[in-house]
């Protein structure tokens, strides 16, 4: 039936709800949790999951390797809640804010030898949310009671693993200071998530190689012009070599953070203010180094023509994954552009722990 939701569709919904505060149902082949992430729970929610049914924390092994506590799964840790814990205990659990001046939150009890799809699962659909990898599950007898709240099953989150369906929505000529004859597409997810786009310098040819950025949203380098990074400056260059060339693409991706959202990126930016580097801080607010998805520009190239791409970048992993997914790299031009006092060491890490070539 038209009407009923596709599995793409119940992912955004149970996405919106999550980030709103709304648990969500997850069903398994051992039946079925109610979902809730612990960076919007509230007291009363809390209580009522924990009035359903034994309720855990999961947490990435990433944030468990902060805290401490036991990953008996490998990639994630199930942590019991303790009767006293409350909706602050639990933020606090999955927040890294306060760690160095509360630093003791344990002891904890961890589950193990019992099956952790659901859990799995419901980390990654937090992650897709851009919020704390974090996720209150409970694992009630009766469900009745949440008979109005978005259900999805583990196969769902399936989805996540494919490129992003994409539909190009608009495009218009846009005069820019490097090139007059600039274009911009908007590129929308299918499930209506974030837009993409692709700013088109002159008419480039579609028969061969086309001079690429792969440059994935920064607010504060691009718009705030933040001395923490090169993002501004490498826009900008990317922008100005394909004016000096007169043609060129540059793919622009709602990535902020590489992928984990402008809000964890500003408590990435907080711990580093601490003392931590870019990856240490992804690490102790439970992310991987990296969570972009690089395949979204091979699927925007593509949709506008492109099967070849001369590709600006530092990073070794772009041309990779471009190359993985049909895109023909063949050349890769350096862009080392921005370095100065504020962010030399960001992007020494950059070098060191994420294999940039600079």
């Amino acid at each position: 039936m038209a009407l009923i939701l596709t599995a793409a569709e119940r992912l955004a919904r149970a996405r919106t709800d999550l980030r709103a505060g709304v648990p969500v149902v997850l069903r398994d082949d051992g039946g079925a949790s109610l979902i809730l992430a612990a960076e919007t729970a509230t007291a009363d929610r809390l209580a009522a999951l924990r009035a359903a049914g034994q309720t855990v924390l999961t947490i990435t092994e990433r944030r468990a390797a902060t805290l401490k506590a036991r990953a008996y799964d490998g990639d994630l840790a199930r942590i019991i809640l303790p009767n006293e814990a409350t909706v602050t205990w639990v933020r606090a659990m999955a927040d890294p804010a306060a760690d160095l001046t509360h630093p003791m939150k344990g002891p904890f009890t961890s589950l193990r030898d019992s099956p952790a799809d659901a859990h799995r699962a419901a980390i990654r659909l937090a992650k897709s949310a851009h919020l704390l990898p974090a996720v209150l599950v409970a694992q009630p007898a009766d469900l009745a009671s949440a008979s109005e709240l978005t259900s999805l099953t583990v196969n769902d989150l399936i989805a996540l693993d494919a490129p992003e369906a994409l539909s190009q929505i608009a495009a218009s000529r846009v005069p820019l200071s490097v090139s007059e004859a600039g274009r911009v597409h908007v590129f929308r997810p299918d499930d209506g998530g974030e837009e993409h786009y692709a700013v088109e310098i002159g008419t480039p040819d579609r028969d061969a190689p086309v001079l690429t950025r792969l440059h994935s949203a920064c607010f504060t380098g691009d718009v705030l012009g933040s001395l923490k990074c090169d993002c501004g400056s490498q826009l900008k260059a990317a922008l100005r070599a394909m004016g000096d060339e007169g043609a060129g693409v540059l793919l622009y991706l709602n990535q902020e953070g590489r992928g984990i959202g402008l809000a964890n990126k500003m408590r990435a930016y907080a711990l580093q203010d601490q003392g931590f580097d870019t990856v240490e801080a992804n690490h102790r607010l439970g992310f991987e180094d990296d969570e972009r998805d690089f395949r979204i520009g091979a699927s925007i190239l593509r949709a506008l023509g492109f099967s070849a791409a001369r590709l600006m970048t530092n990073n070794p992993a772009k041309v990779a994954r471009l190359q993985s997914c049909g895109i023909d790299v063949v050349e890769r031009v350096p862009l080392a552009v921005g370095r100065t006092s504020d962010n030399t060491d960001y992007l020494d890490v950059k070098a060191q722990k994420s294999g940039h070539l600079l």
